[in-house]
């Protein structure tokens, strides 16, 4: 809508407004002559009580959050009360005229109360709501949105109209992996000291404490040159020395210690000595009886 609109449609509104400012004015002034009020103060009471329904209007155009809530409210009960009073104008034909009783808007005694307690209180209220809004209303920082450039606002519309298909869409490059190391031969070793076969006095090895890492393949060369024995030699070994032990020294840890082997093939040994020395003992039983 252009501004010419705009205020066209301002205008109407206020010409509304006004004319039915004036209808309810009639009715306000009458009901404020009957609670007591002078010439003076009835035709200023539709005012305090129309005006005060203006004022909260423009307040909940300004305000925002809980002051806005807070005007709604005022505004709702000043419209209600402003109501009841008009309803209240037309049931009784009697406040149409100068001569009616004063204090008097209804017949049952509860209902005139309560309608003499709502239309003298509206001037009060109306003061202490009508500062409240007005402080509001002074007090109100409106919430600053960040000014863009014509630039700005052109290029964010050219881009909301592209469609997806013109959106250039990043395809990850393939990731290749590494090529996996070549297994490098293992170099020989050479040892360039002459070994003397005895440890020099006052040297002591230091103790690690990081775990050793496996260096993968021995060479031929760092390995032992004892030759590997069969069964038949680890057992003649192992008669010669166990020759002088008794039953309870034939042990395979201490086969193991004599003749330099596995823990598995002391174990054979240890079977196979003991089983002998059992055969030999019936044999002898035998021949002395």
């Amino acid at each position: 809508m252009n501004r010419w609109g705009k205020g066209l449609l301002i205008a109407a509104l206020v010409g509304v407004v006004a004319m039915a400012f004036r209808v309810s004015w009639n009715a306000l002034r009458d009901v404020a002559t009957a609670t007591g009020a002078d010439e003076t103060a009835a035709t200023l009471y539709p005012f305090v009580v129309d005006g005060l329904m203006a004022l909260a209007l423009v307040a909940t155009l300004v305000l925002t959050g809980d002051a806005r809530r807070f005007a709604l409210r005022v505004l709702a009960a000043y419209t209600l009360a402003s109501l009841v009073l008009n309803y209240v104008h037309g049931l009784v034909p009697e406040l149409h005229d100068k001569g009616v009783d004063w204090g008097r808007l209804a017949d049952w005694d509860p209902a005139n109360w309560a309608l003499v307690l709502l239309a003298t209180s509206l001037p009060v209220g109306s003061i202490y709501f009508g500062s409240d809004l007005v402080a509001k209303v002074l007090h109100h920082r409106p919430i600053e949105h960040p000014t863009t450039t014509p630039n700005h606002d052109e290029s964010a519309e050219t881009y909301a109209n592209r469609s997806t298909a013109d959106l250039g869409v990043s395809t990850p490059a393939p990731i290749t992996p590494p090529p996996a190391p070549a297994e490098l031969e293992a170099a020989s070793v050479v040892s360039l000291v002459k070994p003397t076969g005895r440890a020099p006095v006052g040297v002591v090895a230091a103790e690690s404490t990081r775990p050793r890492q496996a260096t993968g393949r021995v060479p031929d060369v760092a390995r032992s040159s004892r030759p590997t024995r069969t069964a038949d030699q680890l057992l003649i070994e192992a008669r010669s020395a166990t020759a002088d032990w008794s039953d309870r020294e034939l042990t395979a840890e201490g086969i193991r210690k004599a003749v330099r082997t596995s823990p598995a093939k002391a174990r054979v040994l240890r079977d196979t000595l003991r089983a002998e020395r059992e055969q030999s003992a019936g044999t002898d039983e035998a021949v002395a009886a």
